[in-house]
């Protein structure tokens, strides 16, 4: 049986370019996995190992995450590498779901971008303890100790660093060991030989120093090393390294290594720090849902004889059928077990059982606590529980956040439709950002997902690997309806026919839900107060009233779009013995909203994105100017080294094709990243040109 302590499931996040997909890179080289190092735009026409996608190669970007495993030193490392677009969020959403520590690479120059903060607290959600490592440390402009600075500011974290850079940008020549005094260089073609000698005279004031800040931060940790730091003693090296791996356990520490993972400098020493401060699979606490008992959470334990619970949290399709990535927190998984599906509650036999590497797979007999793997032809789901024995848990599922664009497509001919659905089949369930419906009007298929870049790499790989010929509408913005005050409702519901009729009658108001000052939660989109008395609403047809007005609130009569913000209050209405019905209700519950709606201000929501954009100082004023002309605000600017950082909030809509413009204005040297922030209010101008569009559009129809 595998040692769980000598087991480390670790995941790579970073903003887009910080050297993610180049250091996994290394890391499989350094542990022998593979023989030669590909780089992202690889000029040998190979690419990188874990981008196996033909359209990851092209671009130079990750868009799937890829997993493998790796040995260093006696201990097993199951390493993924995920993609740093914010369009392909849930990529790192579900392999942080499943992962027990992360690397956080950083640009040396960039420091902290806009997608290391979101993919922070992607880690804080899922209680991921992290090591960082600022990578690039030989590009011009290096300088880590401003990035550790701004790992304190942005991220909060209580970064501390393992070791300092000989020599930065051209000069870089490897790192000092801070805990153990030692100068580390990386000879021999790829940096694969190590060489310690002792630490350049140049630096040895600067070492001691950032070492005693280093023992000073681990000692919060450790009573023992405290005590020996407040007695001036020398602790022993063990003694820190514990320390530091119990603030990193419990996510109050940030053990920060400097190198160039593209100049084989510094990757060893970053191994040796995932072994030594990252957790095991039985450090972690990992919860699930017993079905079985009022979904009453329990505790999993990494036993390797208890019954298997494992969690699916990545599909792909492969050429062999449907795959689909596990990770085992309870018992062991064998060949020819049998398991089941909670959700489905279908029972399956596992067949073929595979380690996988990157692209790459290798067949095992069995899998145990810890483990990551892969289960061919199983009908199921991102997210589904699989479990065997007695048990009957579900794990908790993973953050899905919601689409904000939308594209029609439209197959060129009968071969190609068919293929399609195909396509957004496969995509639809690998992918639960990715969304597609048929427009029951216009009976045009939309997709939906994260951004223009998400639908385009979907579209492109639906013409690739699926053959299928589609043409694509003009991008849609997810807009959302709302109200902006109280109004009341009281509507009656009366249908008379032959024999029983239809009668309900239901009042009450409806308000707009608005965020307390200071709260840190979203506010709902949709609340139900019941203050029905003396039953003159019966209690079995309240619930009748809550679908109604879930019904009506799917599509706002502006735009067609869902309204959100809204409260409703019933405290009136009346009901007959023979003619109410769940129906009656219902349908006055829709009429009552819509009665309301019409009277509560409504008003249209956009998607307001927050857009960071980098470039050189030069073309400052011009970025300023492009924000402004799309209806931008921005809310900071930063220059550094010759380069600025604008931060900026700009509405999705006026977001399209901007990536063109912005390369062509600053010469292809700036680029951008956008997310979702939140849901403002349409102008009124732009709300009446939207209802028009609407009104024509139901014109045509």
């Amino acid at each position: 049986m595998a040692d769980l302590s000598k087991m480390r499931n670790i995941g790579i996040s970073a903003h887009i370019d910080s050297g993610k997909t180049t250091l996994s890179e290394r890391i499989l080289f350094y542990c022998n996995r593979i023989h030669a190092i590909h780089e992202v735009h690889g000029k040998d026409g190979v690419g990188a190992t874990m981008d196996s996608m033909e359209l990851e190669r092209e671009r130079g970007i990750t868009i799937a995450s890829a997993a493998t495993s790796v040995n260093w030193n006696g201990y097993d490392i199951n390493v993924i590498d995920t993609p740093g677009h914010v369009d392909f969020t849930v990529e790192v959403e579900r392999s942080l779901r499943v992962l027990d520590g992360a690397i956080l690479v950083l640009c040396s120059v960039g420091g902290v971008q806009s997608q290391s903060i979101t993919v922070d607290k992607q880690m804080d959600r899922y209680h991921v303890p992290r090591i960082a490592f600022i990578n690039k440390c030989d590009r011009t402009g290096a300088n880590p100790l401003h990035v550790v600075e701004q790992m304190k500011e942005k991220l909060k974290l209580n970064a501390v660093l393992m070791d300092l850079p000989i020599g930065l940008e051209d000069k870089l020549e490897g790192v000092v060991d801070l805990l153990r005094m030692k100068a580390v260089y990386f000879d021999g073609p790829n940096g694969q030989i190590l060489r310690e000698e002792e630490v350049p005279q140049s630096m040895m004031d600067e070492c001691l120093e950032r070492r005693a800040m280093l023992i000073e931060a681990a000692s919060d940790f450790d009573d023992k090393l405290m005590e020996m730091v407040l007695d001036g003693e020398e602790p022993p090296v063990d003694l820190i390294e514990k320390a530091v791996r119990k603030g990193t356990l419990e996510l109050k520490f940030c053990p920060v290594f400097c190198g160039s993972a593209h100049k084989n400098k510094g990757v060893q020493v970053l191994l040796d720090g995932v072994c030594k401060y990252l957790p095991d699979p039985t450090e972690v606490e990992n919860r699930a849902l017993d079905l079985d008992d009022n979904e009453r959470e329990v505790l999993l334990t990494a036993d390797p004889d208890r019954p298997v619970v494992a969690l699916a949290f990545k599909l792909e399709d492969g050429q062999y059928g449907q795959l689909t990535y596990i990770r085992v927190y309870e018992g062991t998984l064998k060949k020819g077990d049998e398991l089941i599906n909670t959700r489905t509650h279908r029972k399956f036999k596992v067949g073929r059982l595979i380690k996988m590497h990157a692209s790459e797979m290798e067949d095992i007999n069995q899998a145990g606590c810890g483990d990551i793997a892969a289960l061919f032809g199983i009908d199921c789901a991102s997210g589904d529980t699989f479990c065997g024995g007695k048990v009957n848990y579900a794990m908790t599922s993973m953050f899905v956040p919601n689409p904000v664009i939308s594209l029609a497509i439209f197959p060129k001919d009968k071969k190609s439709q068919d293929n399609m659905s195909k396509a957004i089949n496969r995509f639809t369930k690998e992918d639960p950002t990715f969304q597609c419906y048929v427009d029951p009007e216009s009976n045009q298929t939309i997709i939906r997902g994260m951004g223009e870049l998400h639908l385009d790499v979907y579209v492109e790989r639906m013409r690739r690997e699926y053959k299928c010929e589609v043409e694509v509408g003009k991008p849609e913005v997810a807009y959302r309806e709302t109200i902006t005050r109280r109004a009341d409702f009281n509507y009656t519901h009366k249908k008379q026919t032959g024999g029983s009729g239809q009668y309900a009658r239901v009042a009450g108001f409806m308000e707009p839900i608005v965020a307390l000052p200071g709260a840190t939660e979203e506010p709902k989109d949709y609340d139900f107060i019941n203050e029905i008395k003396g039953g003159v609403i019966p209690t079995e047809y309240i619930p009748s009233c809550d679908k109604g007005f879930r019904t009506a609130m799917k599509k706002g009569p502006q735009l067609g779009f869902p309204i959100v913000g809204v409260a409703l209050t019933i405290n009136d209405g009346a009901y007959h013995p023979v003619d109410s019905s769940d129906m009656a209700f219902q349908t006055a519950a829709i009429g009552a909203f819509k009665e309301a709606f019409a009277k509560a201000s409504p008003a249209i929501l956009e998607p307001i994105m927050k857009v960071e954009i980098e470039g050189p100082s030069e073309f400052q004023g011009a970025i300023f100017g492009t924000v402004n002309q799309r209806r931008g605000m921005i809310i900071s600017s930063t220059e550094d080294n010759g380069n600025c950082v604008v931060d900026a909030e700009v509405p999705l809509a006026e977001m399209f094709g901007y990536s063109t413009v912005l390369r062509s204005m600053t010469q292809g040297k700036a680029e951008y990243t956008m997310e979702v922030c939140r849901y403002a209010k349409v102008p009124q101008s732009i709300a009446d040109d939207l209802k028009k569009q609407a009104a024509e559009k139901e014109k045509k129809k």
